[in-house]
């Protein structure tokens, strides 16, 4: 009886605790727990531990409130030009409401994947093929918003929207190719060109810019040397001038010397002559012959042609003017 009691009592004691374990609940960072309680929405448990009571709480799911990222298969769409492509789709989204995300869509991944592929459809059925080839960022803009707007009475906010690959047609992509790779070839020769003329440019400037170097090197040649010469020459101009000037005076210095010596020889010779007329007691007549003939002889040894006045002339016939020349002559001496 006693050992009946006891395992109850076990029993019991194991029950509450195993109770008790169910009852307590641990939510982890980042997420929410949805309480239940009798099929009911009772509250949002937030991170932390909770209790729950027994029998009654249930915490039937755990919601995770970071960014999620869902990559969606390829879908075929339709172009403005009747192009059909492959465009697959990345969406960036997270949960806001963790009640409505639970209560008011059954399966919120798929109702995203159909939404975006009709969304995308719409948008791409605008735009030709070099539109939608060109305009990526116009396109996940217009979805971002059109995907934001549906899923917020969801209890979802989508973040992002991407278009990953767009894939034309086997043949588009051939097409396509041979446009790129004309379009490079085109470049490629645009480019070589543009080379081939800068570097024909180049070496036109430096041909230009060494002839100009050469020619006012020339010239700067030319100059000096036609300086050196214009100098030359007037240094031997100098020279020439200097030594002409030398010569001028020495013979200049020396005719002088010589025609002073002739003046005094000449002078000398009058004092004798008229020195022996006075002592002779000539007459007028005679001196006065003798006056002529002494200045003839003057004249004749001068080399040059010795001009008198008449006054002089008579002067120097008289016999007066002789004493008055002698006695000059006596005092100068």
């Amino acid at each position: 009886m006693f050992f009946s009691k006891f395992i109850i009592i076990i029993v019991l004691i194991i029950a509450v605790a195993i109770a008790s374990l169910m009852c307590v609940r641990v939510i982890k960072q980042s997420k929410v727990g949805i309480v239940m309680r009798l099929g009911k929405f009772h509250k949002v448990a937030d991170t932390g531990v909770h209790f729950l009571v027994p029998f009654l709480d249930h915490m039937s799911y755990v919601i995770d409130l970071r960014e999620h990222v869902v990559d969606f298969p390829p879908q075929p769409v339709i172009t403005k030009d009747n192009v059909t492509m492959q465009i697959d789709t990345v969406v960036y989204y997270r949960v806001t409401d963790p009640a409505r995300y639970t209560f008011e869509i059954a399966n919120p991944i798929t109702a995203i994947e159909n939404l975006t592929a009709t969304t995308l459809r719409n948008i791409i059925g605008e735009l030709d093929l070099d539109e939608t080839l060109t305009s990526r960022d116009v396109i996940n803009t217009k979805m971002r918003a059109i995907l934001d707007e549906a899923t917020d009475k969801w209890g979802i906010k989508v973040n992002r929207v991407e278009l990953k690959n767009i894939m034309p047609p086997h043949d588009i992509q051939v097409a396509m190719e041979k446009q790129m790779r004309a379009e490079r070839e085109r470049r490629e020769s645009i480019l070589q060109a543009e080379g081939n003329k800068s570097a024909t440019i180049l070496q036109a400037e430096g041909e230009k810019q060494s002839v100009i170097l050469k020619a006012e090197a020339k010239k700067e040649s030319m100059i000096r040397e036609a300086e050196g010469e214009k100098e030359s020459a007037i240094l031997r101009a100098e020279g020439e001038a200097e030594s002409i000037r030398q010569i001028a005076i020495a013979k200049a210095q020396g005719e002088a010397e010589v025609i002073l010596k002739v003046q005094k020889a000449t002078a000398q010779g009058l004092r004798d002559v008229f020195s022996a007329m006075k002592e002779s007691d000539i007459d007028d007549n005679m001196l006065a012959l003798k006056s002529m003939e002494a200045l003839e002889q003057v004249a004749k040894g001068n080399a040059t042609k010795l001009v008198l006045p008449s006054d002089t002339v008579r002067f120097l016939g008289t016999f007066k003017g002789i004493k008055e020349v002698l006695s000059d002559d006596k005092e100068n001496i």
